[in-house]
């Protein structure tokens, strides 16, 4: 399998001994492997020191990189026993029944042999971003280790665990599902001292039968829960009660609140949204905490209060904490705002463009709402499909048409068939212009842009509206630096 990245942030220090890796799994030692300072699992990353694990995975199978990954550095390669014969008789490897399952084994003596404090993050929206605000946080405090990228599933989470230093007094993982069964199995693994569920909405909800089994299968994430651990919930969000009580069933007695509503353990008592941050007052369990984000929207905000109720309970130092929530900043395709030149002057385009669903997608919309125009400027949304959305898709995507007015966007572009539902249903003089695929759009944008404009992009991964971005971004960047600052 090559995919993932490698890791370095070892710097050099043992992260697995031989032994410990071979005792874990059950391996058996051939050559002479060394200890490793890293775990990858894609050669093309791999930083020397790396153990490599050959995983096979759908569309590539790792043992065909266990050359490149030695000629790279790699310490050692584990691979399969049926595999054996494809490789030199002294080579340093570690031999295995299966290689994903001894990642996974050793992702267990990983967790075993640690004492940090561990947050487990799952959510229908802002799992990642909450994750990579946590691993800012906690960073201030003592040495934090989190999930790269959105390593969330069956590999991702055993991956993320088995890089987790001895060292480290902080560990932050994020747990994602597409199915009912995904969260339980990965849980139990990480088995965090406390687990977050960040909303709940109906993301992927053609794999349900309603909101109320999301609900259920975020939920899993208590099944892992370490004895005396706490679950962080949104009281704002209308599944609180089903996800309270499916705690409450599992004897977990430690159930901690953040939102705006009244009797919030965590609460929102003041907002500022500024065009590209945030700054928020609230009361964590009696502390008063103000704190500022590099990104901009309320729902920036609501994450950051679950942030500060799970630094809480791993005993960070708060004020610590709500300094260090400055340096977090809006990553690729999540809200980065680029600087475009174009005919009349200059533009701002909003790369949403990772990923959406209809609660990110009214949050998205009301960032732009927010976010200043020039001189004669617009507000344009650019939109792809929502996928997974199950046969209430094209319902969701009319839907959005009273976000679009309440936000008071001028002119909103459309592309694929589900977004010909929300095409239809705006009112022809914010119509843009509509397309079945995104590079079909990309010319009728980019020739209605004009200077003061600023425009949003956004759509699921399979909508390709990451791409359209790239497209606008290279034909109009400005001559400056295209990152806007908050």
């Amino acid at each position: 399998m090559n995919a993932g990245a490698g890791t370095a942030e070892q710097e050099g220090r043992v992260l697995h001994t031989v032994a410990e890796m071979a005792a874990a799994m059950g391996a058996e030692v051939r050559g002479a492997p060394r200890d490793a300072t890293g775990i990858s699992i894609d050669s093309r990353s791999l930083a020397p020191g790396d153990t490599f694990f050959a995983i096979a995975g759908e569309n590539s199978d790792g043992h065909a990189y266990v050359g490149k990954a030695l000629d790279a550095g790699a310490s050692a390669c584990v691979v399969a026993r049926d595999r054996l014969d494809q490789f030199a008789a002294d080579a340093p490897l570690l031999v295995v029944d299966d290689v994903l399952a001894a990642l996974t084994d050793l992702a267990r003596a990983s967790r075993a042999r640690s004492k940090a404090g561990i947050v487990a993050v799952t959510g229908s929206v802002g799992k990642t971003t909450t994750k990579e605000a946590l691993r800012i946080a906690l960073g201030a405090d003592g040495e934090t280790h989190a999930s790269a990228a959105s390593y969330n599933n069956h590999w991702g989470v055993p991956l993320s665990l088995a890089r987790l230093p001895r060292e480290a007094r902080y560990g932050v993982f994020e747990i994602g599902m597409n199915h009912p069964g995904e969260i339980t199995p990965l849980v139990k693994l990480v088995r965090p001292q406390v687990a977050i569920v960040t909303t709940v909405e109906p993301v992927h909800i053609a794999q349900f039968s309603g909101i109320e089994e999301i609900a259920d299968a975020k939920a899993e994430i208590f099944q892992g829960l370490e004895p005396g651990g706490a679950v962080v919930l949104n009281l704002d969000n209308p599944l609180f009660p089903r996800l309270k009580a499916a705690a409450e069933a599992l004897g977990i007695d430690r159930i901690v609140t953040f939102g705006e509503t009244a009797g919030a353990d965590v609460r929102l008592k003041e907002a500022a949204l500024q065009s590209y941050c945030s700054v928020g007052v609230a009361d964590v369990m009696g502390t008063p905490v103000t704190f500022k984000v590099g990104m901009p929207g309320r729902h920036i905000v609501q994450n950051m209060l679950a942030v500060l109720a799970a630094a809480k309970l791993v005993g960070a130092d708060l004020a610590l904490v709500g300094l260090a929530l400055s340096r977090m900043k809006a990553p690729p395709g999540r809200g980065v705002a680029l600087r475009l030149q174009v005919k009349g002057g200059q533009a701002t385009l909003l790369d949403e463009s990772y990923n959406a669903n209809p609660a990110s997608m009214r949050a998205a919309l009301d960032v732009l709402s927010r976010t200043p125009i020039g001189p004669r400027g617009r507000r344009i949304a650019v939109l792809g499909d929502m996928l997974e959305l199950g046969p209430d898709g094209e319902a969701h995507h009319a839907e959005l048409a009273e976000a679009i007015r309440t936000a008071k966007i001028d002119l909103v572009f459309c592309c694929g068939p589900q977004m010909h539902a929300l095409w239809q249903a705006l009112p022809s003089e914010r119509r843009g212009g509509y397309a079945i695929h995104a590079s079909h759009l990309e010319p009728m944008v980019a020739s209605a842009i004009r200077g003061g404009d600023t425009l949003m992009v956004k759509g699921s991964n399979g909508s390709r509206m990451g791409p359209l971005v790239k497209s606008l971004a290279e034909r109009f960047r400005a001559a400056e630096d295209a990152l806007l600052e908050g």
